[in-house]
């Protein structure tokens, strides 16, 4: 049997570098996620576990990019999420460093689709978590960004504010980062929260201290659709033109891979940079873990260097070898790659090289734009910031479209990504040019003062807007952030849609 016949319309959204880049790479027509069209579940009835491992290991045998490293006899007895951890090629960063990191399932398709267009129950703010202090095993959340219009935000919280208790209770590390986790986001949608500040410390006001307030803030989580383009600005410093972006994850619209109405927005913004002849571009993905390929094709359109043609290589995935034969046979070698379009608002020509934020939340989608802008721009895409996460390979929703009798959805990782010069070479991550970490004190984004934004204007125009002092570097540790959470945390990078088969 051809090996295509046993999946049906399969929608690839690619991770890249992170199930994070979910890996989203997308072809001609967006079409439904990925379906077997001999599904063993049956047609009515409660689904029992070992139907739903069986459709699994079904899907996993043919669009799985390490299929030929599944155990030959899996134990099926097993939850369907424990049996799909079972059968992963697990990354271990000391005996198998290219392995699967990045692969996930979910008991709800729906939600599963759902969080990949930027919806979810939030409260409207993202958070990273930091010791409170060295040798503490108390935890502090500091707010890296308000979404407009959400809850958080209508309760007054804006960026560097910082969060000390959930409900009367302490964060604390001392059961790992699900406890606190859990506490922020989980128990119930409505929570109050307990503000600290940082204060002069009295015996050394060079130096500071953190100090709890009585303020608390109740906020109540909601379904809400996050609008990934935050922020756009233009500076003039002397004869550089800066554009300046804050975009915080790959996604085309509100409405799945066929609505084009945040990637509109993106063109909107370069239309904006180009008529103010930007002749210095940075992208802010700090806090992006990726997202759909095609908007991030859609992005490296306006911005690379020489495009010409239909045929301008963005990126090239790899399937594995069972099912790349009769992909090239029932598509052809474009199917591999995604091509970047001659845009009008492309900026490239006044453009000689690239500057990116990153942290250790940016991933996928947002490697991949970092690493297919490298060849046409001559290597010179500069990072600043903190070693990315490394995720080089992509994923594809795989849901039961055909018999909709199994309600799970799973995002295998299926390619890994090559840039136009074949290089894949960030499985741990790209690192900064420049390195620099966050502090508690956060500025607003776009602020020209805002750590970030101040060195990577400094390394453009040789000119500092702030000065970088050593009181203001935080000292303890990060536990974690909260942007792990959004739409498989570092697991995004999706390949959209693989052309409906017969």
């Amino acid at each position: 049997m051809n090996v295509l016949s046993r999946v049906w319309r399969p929608a690839l959204l690619w991770a890249f570098a992170g199930a994070s880049v979910l890996s989203s790479c997308k072809k001609a027509e967006e079409v439904g996620p990925v379906a077997p069209t001999t599904s063993t579940a049956a047609a009515t009835g409660p689904v029992t576990d070992a139907e739903v491992n069986d459709w699994i290991l079904e899907n996993m045998k043919v669009l799985y990019y390490w299929n030929d490293k599944l155990p030959a006899n899996p134990d099926k007895a097993q939850t369907p999420k424990k049996f799909f951890d079972s059968i992963l090629y697990k990354f271990n960063a000391t005996t198998n460093p290219t392995g699967d990191r990045f692969s996930w399932i979910q008991e709800s398709a729906t939600e599963l689709k759902s969080s990949l267009s930027g919806q979810s129950k939030t409260t409207g703010m993202e958070l990273t978590y930091y010791l409170r202090s060295q040798g503490s095993t108390d935890v502090i959340a500091s707010v890296l960004y308000v979404l407009p219009g959400s809850p958080a935000a209508k309760a007054g919280f804006k960026r560097g504010d910082i969060i000390s208790k959930v409900n009367g209770v302490t964060l604390s590390n001392t059961q790992g980062t699900s406890f606190f986790g859990d506490l922020l986001f989980g128990q119930g949608d409505t929570k109050n929260y307990g503000i600290a500040r940082l204060e002069a410390d009295k015996a050394d006001p060079t130096k500071t201290v953190m100090v709890d307030t009585d303020v608390t803030r109740s906020v109540t989580a909601v379904v809400f659709q996050e609008n990934p383009v935050y922020l756009d600005s233009v500076y003039t410093i002397g004869s550089k033109k800066v554009g300046y972006l804050v975009y915080n994850q790959f996604v085309t619209g509100p409405g799945g891979p066929s609505d084009k109405t945040y990637d509109n927005q993106i063109d909107n913004v370069f239309a904006k940079f180009k008529a103010q002849g930007v002749n210095e571009l940075i992208l802010d993905f700090r806090y992006n873990p990726g997202g759909y390929v095609s908007s991030a094709t859609n992005m490296a359109g306006l911005i690379a260097k020489g495009i010409t043609g239909t045929k301008s290589v963005f990126t090239r995935k790899e399937w594995n070898a069972t099912i790349t034969p009769e992909l090239k046979k029932q598509y052809g070698d474009d199917f591999f790659y995604d091509y970047m379009q001659p845009k009008a608002n492309n900026i490239g020509d006044n453009l000689q090289r690239v500057y990116v934020l990153t942290t250790g939340s940016t991933a996928s989608a947002s490697e991949l734009m970092i690493n297919g802008l490298k060849p046409y721009f001559n290597q010179q895409v500069f990072t600043i910031g903190r070693t990315s996460y490394g995720k080089n390979v992509g994923s594809i929703t795989v849901e039961d479209t055909k018999n909709k009798h199994v309600k799970w959805g799973m995002q295998p990782i299926t390619t890994k990504s090559f840039n136009k010069d074949n290089q894949s070479d960030y499985s741990t991550g790209f690192i900064p040019t420049v390195d620099l970490r966050e502090p508690l004190a956060l500025k607003p984004l776009g602020d020209v003062t805002e750590r970030y934004l101040s060195e990577a204007l400094f390394q453009i125009t040789g000119t500092r807007t702030a000065r970088r002092a050593a009181s203001d570097e935080r000292t303890t540790p990060s536990v974690g952030s909260s942007i792990e959470r959004k739409a498989g945390g570092s697991n995004m990078f999706f390949t959209d849609t693989l052309p409906v088969l017969p």
